[in-house]
Formats: C-alpha cells, sequence, structure tokens
C-alpha cells in the first residue's frame, strides 16, 4: 500500500503544479494579492507531495521491496545499506524523481526566502518553476513511473550496476543535480521579468545568490564525478571529455558567465540583454545535458541509455522551454533600456570579456559533443571527437582568460587603468615566474612551454592574493591599519579571491600532471620489483577475499624511497556476484599532493605473473583541492548577507576608513 501512496503523491502533485502555474500569473494580471499568495503555498505542497514520493520509493529501496519493478532492477538484498540508499538515484527512473526533487525544493526555497521580492516577480517566478515541474512530472508518471509493481515479487533482485556501487556515486548525483536544477530559479526569473517587462539592478541582486548556489553546487558535483571516474574506472585519467562530462561542463561555462554579467548589471546596471539571455542559456544547456543522458543517443558510462521514445518526451520539453524562452527573449528584449556605459579598458570590460571567452569555450565544447550526432543522423557516417579537438580548442581558448583573470578586480568600474593594473601585478608575475621555474626545475625537466603553464597558474593565484593586499592598503598604510580594513572587507571579496586561487591552483595540477606524468606498464611476479616517480614498487602477491556482495583478488605492493618502506598499497580485480560483472579497484597512495597509482591487469596464462599499470601523477590533487577553492569561494561568497538578500543590515557596523573606496 506504500508504494501506491507515493503514486498517488505524484499525481497529487501533478494537480498542484497546473494550479500554480497558472493562478499565480493571472494574480499579476489582475493585481489579486491572494491569487498570487497560491503561488507560496501550492510550491510548499507541491514540494511536500514530491518529498513523499521520494521518500517512499528510498524506503521500498532500503526494505528491498522487489515487487517495485524499479527496485528489481536496481538492487539486491546483499548490498550494503549505503548502496541500497545511492541506488535510489543509480537509474533513470530513480534518479529524475531526484532531479524533480531538486526542482521543487529550489522552488520551494523561492517560496519560504523571497520575502523580500516584489510580489509579482515572485509569483511569476514560481509560476514559472511550476511550468518545468509540471512538464517532468508527466514525464515520469507517464514514461518513467518508478512505482510500477511486479506479480508476483521476485524473490530477489538484480543487483545495481557495480560501477555504480561507490560512495563517489552515492555523492555524485545529488550534488550535480543542485547545480543542472539550481539554474532554473536563474531561468524563471530571466522569463518572470520578460514577460513583466521590467529588469533593472534589483533583478541581477535577487538573481545573483540563485545563480551562485548553482554554481557552486555544480562546481562540488563535476569536481566529485572526476574524482570518481579516475579512481573508480581504473584508466588513471581524471576528464576524457566524455559527451556526458561534457554535458555537465557547458552549463558550468555558461553558468560562470552569467554569474559575472549579473555583477556587472548588479553594480552597473550594464549588460542587462545579455544577462537576460545567459540565465536562459545556461538552464537550456542542463536540459540538454538531461537529454543527452536520457535519450539513448549516447553510449557512457554515465548515460542511462533507454527507450528512445524517453528521448522524444524530452526533446519535447527541450522544445517548448528553449524555443518558448528565446522566442520569448527575441521579443521583449528590443524593448529593454541598454543600460550604464562604459570603457572598454573597466572593471566591466574585463568581465564582458571573461564572458565572450566562456561563451566560446562552451560553444565550443558543444559544437564537438554534438557534431557526431548530427552528422550521424543527416548522413548516417559515424565519427568520433575526441581530446585531441578539444584540448587544442578549449586550450587556446583558455590562455587569455587566464591572464586576464587577475586584471579584472584590479580595474575600476567605468574607466580603469591599465598600466596601473600591471604595475600591481608586476610583482604577482614576478613570483610566478620564480615558482614556475623552481617547480620545472624541482621535476628535472620536461617541455619548455611548460613553464608558461605553470606561470599561468601561479600568476592567478599571486593575482588573487594580490587584489586583497592592495584593497587592504598593505604596504601603504600602517600593518595594524591595514588588517583592520582587511577584515572589513566583504565577504563577497574574500569569496571572489578563493574562487580564483582555486582556479590558478587547479590549472597548476592541469599543467603538472599533463607535462610530468609517467606511465609503467610491466609484467611482475611475485617478488619483482620496478620503479616510478622515485619509489621501489614490489609486488607481493595476491590475496582471495569475499565481500558482502562480490569476491575480490587483491594484489599487494610494498614501497620503498631510498632503501626505506613508504608504505604499502592494494589494488584489486572484483567480481560482483549477482551481475557476474568485474570492476578494476585501483590502488592508489598519495604523497603530498602526488599520487602513485597502480591498476592490476590480467594474470600472463600460467606463469604467475600480472600486467600491472603504474602512474606517477604529480600535483594532481591540486585538481581537486583547486576545486574545494573554488567551491569554498562561493559559500563564503553566499555568507555575505548583502548578495543573499540584496541588501546590507540596517544598523551595519562602521567599515575601515577608505573601504568604500577599495570596495
Amino acid at each position: 500500500m506504500i508504494i501506491e501512496i507515493g503514486h498517488y503523491a505524484l499525481v497529487l502533485a501533478l494537480a498542484v503544479a497546473i494550479v500554480v502555474s497558472v493562478l499565480p500569473l493571472i494574480g499579476v494580471r489582475r493585481r489579486d494579492t491572494a491569487m498570487m499568495a497560491v503561488g507560496t503555498s501550492g510550491t510548499v505542497l507541491l514540494f511536500g507531495l514530491v518529498l513523499v514520493a521520494f521518500a517512499v520509493l528510498t524506503e521500498a529501496y532500503m526494505v528491498s521491496d522487489f515487487s517495485v519493478k524499479n527496485v528489481w532492477e536496481n538492487s539486491h538484498s546483499l548490498m550494503p545499506a549505503i548502496y541500497r540508499f545511492s541506488g535510489v538515484w543509480g537509474n533513470h527512473e530513480g534518479s529524475m524523481l531526484l532531479w524533480l526533487l531538486v526542482l521543487v525544493m529550489f522552488s520551494a526555497m523561492v517560496a519560504l526566502f523571497g520575502a523580500n521580492l516584489p510580489p509579482t516577480l515572485k509569483a511569476g517566478v514560481l509560476a514559472v518553476q511550476a511550468w518545468i515541474t509540471t512538464a517532468f512530472v508527466l514525464f515520469i508518471l507517464l514514461t518513467s513511473n518508478p512505482f510500477i509493481r511486479l506479480s508476483p515479487a521476485p524473490a530477489e533482485g538484480q543487483d545495481l550496476n557495480p560501477v555504480l556501487q561507490d560512495i563517489g556515486l552515492a555523492i555524485h548525483p545529488p550534488l550535480l543535480y543542485l547545480g543542472y536544477v539550481g539554474f532554473s530559479v536563474c531561468f524563471s526569473f530571466a522569463i518572470a521579468a520578460l514577460i513583466d517587462g521590467r529588469i533593472d539592478a534589483a533583478w541581477a541582486r535577487w538573481v545573483r545568490p540563485w545563480t551562485l548556489a548553482a554554481w557552486t553546487f555544480l562546481t562540488a558535483g563535476i569536481a566529485m564525478g572526476s574524482y570518481w571516474a579516475y579512481y573508480e574506472l581504473g584508466w588513471g585519467g581524471w576528464w576524457f571529455w566524455d559527451p556526458v562530462e561534457n554535458a555537465s561542463f557547458m552549463p558550468w561555462l555558461a553558468g560562470t558567465a552569467l554569474l559575472h554579467s549579473a555583477l556587472v548589471m548588479e553594480k552597473r546596471e550594464a549588460l542587462k540583454i545579455w544577462t537576460v539571455l545567459l540565465a536562459i542559456l545556461t538552464f537550456s544547456l542542463s536540459l540538454l545535458g538531461t537529454f543527452l543522458v536520457r535519450s539513448g543517443v549516447l553510449t557512457s558510462v554515465h548515460a542511462f541509455a533507454t527507450d528512445p521514445t524517453r528521448g522524444i518526451f524530452i526533446l519535447g520539453i527541450l522544445t517548448l522551454f528553449i524555443g518558448g524562452a528565446l522566442v520569448l527573449f527575441a521579443l521583449r528584449a528590443p524593448l529593454l533600456k541598454s543600460g550604464g556605459m562604459f570603457a572598454p579598458i573597466s572593471r566591466e570590460g574585463a568581465l564582458v570579456l571573461n564572458n565572450l571567452i566562456l561563451t566560446v569555450a562552451a560553444a565550443t565544447v558543444l559544437t564537438g559533443t554534438l557534431y557526431p550526432l548530427l552528422l550521424e543522423t543527416l548522413t548516417g557516417d559515424k565519427i568520433s571527437v575526441g581530446a585531441p579537438f578539444f584540448n587544442l580548442t578549449f586550450g587556446l581558448l583558455m590562455v587569455p582568460l587566464i591572464i586576464a583573470v587577475p586584471f579584472g578586480p584590479m580595474l575600476a568600474w567605468k574607466r580603469g587603468d591599465l598600466m596601473g593594473a600591471l604595475q600591481r601585478l608586476y610583482a604577482a608575475a614576478f613570483l610566478a615566474l620564480l615558482a614556475a621555474v623552481a617547480l620545472f626545475y624541482v621535476q628535472n625537466g620536461g617541455p619548455v612551454l611548460a613553464v608558461f603553464g605553470l606561470m599561468a597558474g601561479f600568476f592567478v593565484i599571486f593575482g588573487a592574493l594580490s587584489d586583497l593586499w592592495y584593497r587592504a592598503g598593505f604596504g601603504k598604510l600602517a600593518p595594524s591599519l591595514a588588517w583592520r580594513r582587511l577584515t572589513g572587507l566583504p565577504r563577497s571579496a574574500f569569496g571572489a579571491m578563493l574562487a580564483h586561487l582555486g582556479l590558478g591552483i587547479t590549472v597548476l595540477g592541469i599543467v603538472a600532471v599533463t607535462t610530468f606524468e609517467t606511465e609503467t606498464v610491466v609484467e611482475m611476479k611475485q617478488g619483482a620489483t620496478t620503479e616510478a616517480g622515485g619509489y621501489a614498487i614490489t609486488y607481493d602477491g595476491i590475496r582471495s577475499v569475499v565481500g558482502q556482495n562480490f569476491t575480490e583478488d587483491r594484489g599487494h605492493f610494498s614501497l620503498r624511497s631510498g632503501g626505506v618502506p613508504a608504505g604499502e598499497l592494494w589494488s584489486s580485480k572484483r567480481l560482483y556476484t549477482a551481475r557476474r560483472m568485474p570492476t578494476t579497484e585501483a590502488g592508489i597512495r598519495s604523497f603530498g599532493v602526488s599520487q602513485l597509482y597502480i591498476s592490476l591487469g590480467d594474470p600472463i596464462g600460467d606463469t604467475g605473473a600480472m600486467v600491472v599499470r603504474i602512474w606517477w601523477k604529480p600535483y594532481i590533487l591540486c585538481i581537486w583541492g583547486g576545486a574545494l577553492f573554488m567551491m569554498a569561494g562561493g559559500l563564503v561568497s553566499l555568507s555575505d548577507r548583502r548578495l543573499r538578500v540584496g541588501a546590507p543590515r540596517r544598523k551595519a557596523k562602521v567599515a575601515a576608513p577608505a573601504l568604500e573606496a577599495a570596495e
């Protein structure tokens, strides 16, 4: 009976979503506050109903109710509890229910915490959110119902895909959806404002917190997914330019541009039309990613290759929302005022350059992702666009962006002084050069061009720190006064510094591991020793282990450095008993921010030897460490009350002298 409650909750959610889609907009037109208020109460009720449906499905997984087809297909009674829980979204139907839950959760947050919004705008935003909710509830009920029963109920389930039975996949999808779906709020703000015909700096202040929250979660989701693929799939790489990876990366690029564009609009009331368009395009790319993963047009470890009719349904949703939004934008955009003017050399100009490069980069990734699909559809020819294309085109686009990042905060609004910015950054550039040459020397050489890549990463890092140094007045004011000014800076200033610092650290990690990584493939018998990354690695043999729902052959490796023991690691080949599906569990040991990575291959006949792949990956943890700094930057900025609610506290503390000028 409890399963039927979940199903009925979804049906009721559809009815409520339709009501919220219509009544608040009628209230806006009639200026009827009671009808507009239906948006708030209806959205909260909608969230409650979807939460009930999700809780019911979760309970079915936790108790292994195999009378539910979805549970039978994706669970097993021997699975650990954490994977029974994550199995809820480890399949198409359950992941769509999670997608819907995140969508209505964001809607409820707007309803509950949007008291400072104009009633008409709030009603419009909630109505547009309800349009999206209606479409996806219909999609779930008509094509992807997770509550279908089996009769008679099977005695045992078919198990979850073994590569999904990992703690990383328990965390990665929810984070990714919080980012993907979070941009729906920005989309709804844009559509509601276009309908109302009023877009100003206040609108940008209301949009920025939602953009920042979605961007932060999406950053976390992409980083977690990258690290999961790195350690779980046993291939030794951290990014493959897989089409589904690209599907999450494109909204991140567009969302980063939107975040900076909204800043210009808030400060200078410029780039209004561009900011609204970015809000539409960012969520459109999120919807496109949903289509690519669930349409069956892609073959990927990340994709749910399912019934093509589901893809057609999602394609219809894409056409309706993206097409409708762009048509509305084309009709309304010419009526919007252009906003403030600024010189090309200014902080606004730097942010516009940032926007252009990020948008072109997103378009490049989109082209490389969709071109093979379009060509196969039109001609039947199959081609692949792989890493060489993306590395060359995307990498070249990122060079000017990385160089320009430190300059933006150094330039004044409206009209900046490029020479003054150069003078402020010469110390950062000199330190970056010294650090790059030192790192290049420590790693015993490599391609000379690597020095420039390392210098770019260090330049972004030192440039981010220089921004706070100069804003606080160190070197010009007494240390005590400079410290007071530093501590008096808004949290958003520290958030921006952390985000840019994280970008530099990630760039540093990418360049270093790409340049200095070594790979060794050897045949090793028990007792054999080889070297990698300055460590002597001895293969000690195989041990068989029986897990809760798998059997495993674990290879043990001892590490020595300079004749001194330096630790051990295990690498294994695992076989899941229910699906009879093998997986590779890589052995990884960290040394600072570098890692030794060992993947166990197949045995060589009856010789007792094993194929072993060994990678030494210097500074690779900087890639994900930089992402952590970027996430921290987003969270610190969100903690700034002015950014959350668009206004400072009424009784603010007196800032240090000249703080306003520094800001």
